[in-house]
């Protein structure tokens, strides 16, 4: 019988800290702590690890408040923040990771205060401290690097930590192994990521930050590069709009005017939405054509998963679909009726990122696998 081990998530966002503390599998607590802007106001100029003393008081608090004991703890993980390129795995945090998160050496980003405050409290209490599947993970195959530019290779940014989860648990209800499957796993939020799961290792996925894939709710995806070139240098765009352009105001935003599924779905039922929902529409914009620029998303997000067939040699053990957007049965159904005929289709809706962190913790306290270590 598994130990029930006490283990406390950390998981920092731009403007929030989501905090976690799980008994075995069970979340005792849960509590999101949001900032407003006035908060972070001070520590814009001088970069986001300036705000631990902050953040890691407030957590401190939090827990303070909730009773939780954390002289009872038997780990702390936090969210993986912006390191190099590193292997998938869970890593005990050690002065490399810090010095690497600290210095934002790879990255300036909430998430590397993940890292910081579990090594902060684990310290304190002399217990082990994780991170786990970042978004840097990088598993891929060399060939899968080529881009046709050598001065700009495709790169590993992807939704490892949510990826993996689901690879494995989509693995189980398939009666195998993860590292015996072979996987599609499309995770989908703002921000869209499309894996080959080979025998446990992601051997190529596109670059959901800033780069190719399937067109999202906030981005544009890959793009015609000569049509690319050609708006960056026509002078009509500035480089910082043109940035927004690929990220932030892409995609379905660029289409419609918000990335909502929810007000894109009740505009196109006719259900009445509120004052500020309907002003984030673009003028003009009708339910018939909202209804087109899903259809197209969903179609380009199947082709990227058919696109990864030739990996297997067309042979995959299922296609498993992941992230906020399969909330929405009309994207959902779209997806199946293009892809259904390659595997079976398996559904795990929205995210589960402090689960995640916890059993990454877990299977290495339980000595299910071993902790990796990080080296500059």
């Amino acid at each position: 019988m598994e130990k029930k081990l006490k283990i406390l998530v950390i998981n920092p966002g731009s403007t929030s800290d989501e905090i976690s503390c799980f008994e075995g599998h069970n979340e005792i607590f849960h509590k999101t702590a949001r900032y407003s802007p006035k908060d972070l106001e001070p520590y814009e100029a001088v970069g986001v690890t300036a705000q631990f003393e902050f953040r890691s008081s407030l957590v401190f608090e939090t827990l303070a408040e909730a009773g939780i004991d954390i002289e009872q703890l038997d780990a702390v993980i936090g969210r993986g923040g912006l390191l190099k390129p590193i292997p998938s795995g869970t890593y005990a945090i050690n002065d490399a990771i810090l010095e690497d998160l600290q210095g934002g050496h790879y990255g300036d980003h909430p998430s590397n205060l993940g890292g910081i405050i579990a090594h902060a409290i684990a310290s304190q209490l002399g217990i082990p401290a994780f991170i786990a599947d970042p978004v840097v993970v990088d598993e891929m195959d060399e060939i899968a690097r080529f881009s046709g530019m050598p001065d700009n290779p495709r790169i590993s940014i992807f939704h490892a930590l949510n990826q993996k989860r689901v690879a494995r648990l989509a693995a189980k209800k398939l009666g195998k192994e993860y590292e015996e499957c072979a996987l599609i796993v499309m995770h989908g939020g703002g921000g869209i990521t499309i894996g080959a799961h080979k025998n446990g290792w992601v051997v190529d996925v596109n670059n959901g930050l800033d780069g190719d894939g399937p067109f999202t709710p906030q981005r544009s995806g890959g793009v015609p590069a000569g049509g690319l070139v050609r708006l960056t240098s026509s002078g009509k765009f500035s480089p910082l709009e043109m940035k927004l352009k690929i990220k932030g105001r892409g995609g379905l935003v660029a289409y419609l005017g918000t990335s909502d599924l929810i007000t894109i779905e009740k505009f196109i039922t006719g259900e009445e939405l509120s004052s500020e929902a309907q002003a984030s529409l673009l003028p003009g914009v009708t339910p018939a054509y909202a209804r087109l620029c899903l259809r197209a998303m969903a179609y380009h997000i199947s082709k990227e998963i058919c696109s990864l067939l030739a990996v297997f040699h067309g042979t995959v053990d299922g296609i498993v679909l992941t992230g906020g957007i399969v909330k929405d049965e009309f994207l959902l159904s779209e997806i199946r009726e293009h892809v259904s005929w390659i595997a079976p289709i398996l559904v795990f809706p929205g995210g589960d990122e402090m689960g995640a962190l916890r059993d990454a913790a877990a299977r290495v306290l339980l000595g299910q696998e071993e902790p990796k270590q990080y080296e500059q």
